[in-house]
């Protein structure tokens, strides 16, 4: 089983959920995207547990946890951030599970640091050439526009907007622990990440001259009706990744690891079980988590 704690790192003090061997060298790290936090992946650490060491971390200024002073809300800010915070938990090779703006973040700091990449799992989300900025981006992009959508978001509007894309909705708990994180800050930090980020194919060719060659194993999970990334974009992660194994999933739209959950789980940890080191015996936790 999982278990909920803080770790001071990067200058704050983030929520963290960690299961498994808590010494071990390798891990699952799961990204979240916007928005979300930690808690999108609690039923993903558990199961990935079973196999090795699994990590989940709110990102500065989501869920629980506030940026500090002078932080970057960029992807470079962020995966400097994050590379920290492994650093602090002693993770020296990463299986990344990366979701939505995850995607980004996770990658800019495995370009980073490729030397401990292990594996990659990319959720609706990676390499996206020619791509441009869904409807809701370009709002957050445009100044008081943005600003004036995320003070008018209310909890009704909010389940509605991402509702309606969604073909098979998503559970109301789902929508409700989403917008309880949507606070202040939160929206502010959205718009920060969101303006700073002109280009949101910008990584694509750095990680396609990383990885192409490297041969780190792939998993690609994509929903077939996700109404901000097209499912044709899950092929192109081959173009980083030349063995991805792709899989577009019916009925599923932006949250596969939500609408097909359990289909998720079994494609995670049936790769996780083919690619992870074993772990060995259940080690202390480092003395910075607490």
């Amino acid at each position: 089983m999982s278990e909920r704690t803080r770790v001071r790192t990067g200058g704050t003090t983030t929520r963290a959920i960690l299961a498994g061997p808590g010494g071990a060298k390798e891990a699952a790290v799961f990204v979240h995207g916007n928005p979300g936090s930690a808690d999108d992946w609690e039923r993903y650490v558990d199961a990935a547990g079973e196999l090795g060491r699994a990590v989940a971390l709110d990102l500065p200024d989501f869920g629980e946890t506030s940026a500090p002073r002078g932080f970057r809300h960029t992807s470079d800010g962020y995966a400097e951030w994050l590379g920290g915070a492994l650093d602090t938990l002693g993770v020296r090779r990463a299986h990344l599970v990366l979701h939505d703006f995850g995607g980004p973040i996770g990658l800019t700091w495995a370009v980073s640091a490729p030397e401990r990449v292990a594996s990659v799992t990319l959720i609706d989300t990676g390499v996206l050439p020619g791509y441009r900025w869904h409807r809701m981006a370009r709002i957050w992009r445009t100044p008081v526009l943005g600003e004036l959508f995320q003070a008018t978001t209310s909890r009704w509007a909010f389940r509605t907007v991402i509702g309606r894309t969604e073909p098979q909705g998503l559970p109301r708990s789902f929508l409700d622990q989403m917008y309880d994180h949507y606070d202040r800050r939160t929206r502010r930090a959205v718009l920060r990440l969101y303006r700073a980020t002109d280009d949101p194919n910008g990584m694509s060719s750095a990680v396609i001259d990383a990885f192409r060659s490297r041969d780190v194993p792939a998993l690609v999970i994509w929903g077939e009706d996700d109404a901000y990334l097209p499912d044709a974009y899950a092929e192109r992660q081959r173009d980083a990744f030349p063995r991805a194994e792709v899989n577009v999933l019916p009925g599923s739209g932006h949250w596969p690891f939500v609408d097909a959950a359990a289909e998720v789980e079994r494609l995670l940890t049936r790769f996780l079980a083919r690619v992870a080191a074993p772990s060995g015996p259940a080690q202390a936790r480092p003395a910075q988590v607490r």
